[in-house]
């Protein structure tokens, strides 16, 4: 079973969101160990001010870095990312998380993620060239990852 960690930065404000979060958590634990680390989201005082937003990103991205489990393939959630099927995904996760047993995943903040961060993705991954808010994009992930262990278990869920 893998052991993967999900790292994202903000609170599951709405109650709505956080049933389905929870929901996809329980599927999930039929497939693998999932541990959460959620990180507050830096302020920014004035965030028309792009040095102050790369600072808030850069100490985000600090925090990220010291929260991923060593020798971990991260996989990085940006908008600059590669876009793959359910099944491509699926391949994916099967790859990097055979090859050692864990793997991670970041949501970064309503700003993206760092630099840094990016550069230690193993992959990067983009659900689309459209932005959606951190938080659904919590849950889309959460339903994606069990969509991907669905289909490498061959259950019906995918269909």
């Amino acid at each position: 079973m893998h052991r993967v960690t999900l790292i994202t930065v903000g609170t599951l404000k709405e109650a709505y969101l956080a049933e389905a979060a929870s929901e996809y958590r329980k599927r999930l634990a039929a497939f693998c160990d999932l541990r959460e680390v959620n990180l507050p989201e830096e302020r920014i005082p004035d965030e028309d001010d792009p040095r102050a937003v790369a600072a808030a990103l850069n100490r985000e991205g600090e925090k990220i870095l010291a929260a991923l489990p060593q020798s971990t393939p991260l996989v990085a959630l940006c908008v600059e990312g590669k876009q793959l099927s359910s099944e491509e995904f699926a391949d994916a996760v099967g790859r990097f998380g055979d090859s050692g047993g864990t793997l991670a995943f970041v949501i970064g903040s309503s700003h993206g993620l760092s630099p840094a961060v990016k550069e230690k993705a193993a992959l990067k991954l983009s659900y689309s060239k459209m932005t959606f808010p951190h938080q659904l994009m919590r849950v889309v992930f959460l339903e994606s990852l069990y969509r991907a262990y669905s289909i490498r278990a061959g259950k019906r869920y995918h269909k």
